[in-house]
């Protein structure tokens, strides 16, 4: 069974998950002054969740958790996206043992946490710059 608990405390059924889902959206002000520092203290202290849809997906990515947690030093911050739908998110590029992969991390400065949204290997052909920005 599923526990999405730890990606959002919203129960998935009914009509009022759409209007609780809603009430999540965090304030503008809710972003921390310096992102990748505030990714990178949460990912060091473990104060990382690890959503739903970034598990299914690490394994067919072939990107392990470890590798994640052990290119915390390496996170350099590419997009931002301050006004997402639940929080503010953050895609980081970060490199390990010779392999380049984005992570997508949603802040929660409220409760001093992070959530791993997704992870990917960047495609060679959608971007540009040792993979830091998007082609046009």
């Amino acid at each position: 069974m599923v526990n999405l608990d730890v990606a959002y405390p919203v129960p998935l059924k009914d009509d009022q998950t759409k209007r609780r889902r809603t009430s999540l959206k965090q304030p503008i002000n809710n972003i921390p002054e310096n992102p990748v520092a505030f990714i990178q203290n949460c990912v060091r202290t473990k104060q990382i969740h690890w959503t739903y849809h970034v598990n299914m997906r690490l394994m067919k990515r072939s990107i392990p958790r470890i590798l994640i947690l052990d290119s915390v030093d390496n996170f350099v911050l590419i997009e931002s996206y301050p006004e997402d739908k639940y929080l503010p998110s953050y895609l980081i590029w970060s490199t390990i043992q010779g392999i380049i992969f984005h992570i997508l991390f949603a802040v929660d400065v409220n409760e001093d946490n992070v959530r791993v949204v997704t992870a990917y290997k960047p495609d060679p052909d959608r971007w540009m710059d040792n993979m830091k920005m998007r082609c046009n």
